[in-house]
């Protein structure tokens, strides 16, 4: 067995960080991320996955797949976003759990709108100062200041922002609500509805949200959820 240097543990570190923030990754992004050789990302990989860090899947292809079988991503496990600073903890949990006996879930939505209304308030300035397609990169970056680790891609339909970090995650995964009022929080600022894609409480990878062109929609800002 491979004897692993107390020198290592650093490198593992930004190779479990740099996955966190942009996303499930090949050993060959990772290289060239962190300027080292694939060898030594697929070693710091493999320690990573035995500590249960890491995990190995296959890659999403989209469109005319090419010869060969597609690389495999790493993506950060659920144990793996335990080692990083959470806001909320089972503390956290336990009080909306009573909130929701007490006041029903009426009272976690409320709880989880009002959680919002600060960041809210920092935003809403940025993004009025901007011109409305670089709203999403300016929301974005917000974001990610705030330790969401986000970024934003363009589609034909639109833009997406991705948050490879959640600080609520395992809160959100008992209560949706959190999810729910971010997103709405999102539809107020962009002015526009969105559509939530996906959310790392639920499963996936990174939460992603949908944001059509601003000239796709007239009606009131809403937020959605696309069918699981």
């Amino acid at each position: 067995m491979e004897k692993v240097s107390v020198d290592d543990a650093p490198t593992r570190t930004r190779v479990s960080q740099t996955i966190l923030e942009n996303g499930p990754s090949t050993a060959a992004d990772l290289a060239e991320q962190l300027g080292l050789t694939a060898a030594a990302v697929r070693r710091h990989l493999d320690h990573l996955i035995d500590e249960g860090v890491v995990e190995a899947r296959d890659q999403r292809i989209t469109g005319q797949r090419g010869r060969g079988r597609p690389a495999k991503v790493f993506a950060i496990t659920d144990a793996g976003r335990d080692g990083f600073e959470h806001a909320y903890d089972e503390l956290a949990a336990g009080a909306l759990r009573y909130l929701a006996e007490t006041g029903g879930d009426a009272a976690v939505m409320a709880f989880a709108r009002h959680r919002l209304v600060d960041l809210e308030d920092r935003y809403r300035p940025m993004l009025q100062l901007a011109d409305v397609a670089q709203r999403p990169r300016v929301l974005a970056e917000a974001l990610s200041n705030d330790g969401f680790a986000a970024s934003v891609s363009t589609t034909p339909a639109g833009a997406q922002i991705c948050q490879h970090h959640c600080p609520v995650a395992h809160v959100a995964e008992e209560f949706p609500q959190m999810c729910e009022a971010e997103a709405e929080m999102f539809s107020r600022l962009l002015g526009s509805h969105v559509q939530r894609l996906a959310t790392i409480a639920h499963g996936d990878g990174v939460c992603t949200t949908h944001l059509p062109h601003s000239t796709e929609t007239t009606r009131t800002p809403t937020a959605e959820r696309l069918p699981s």
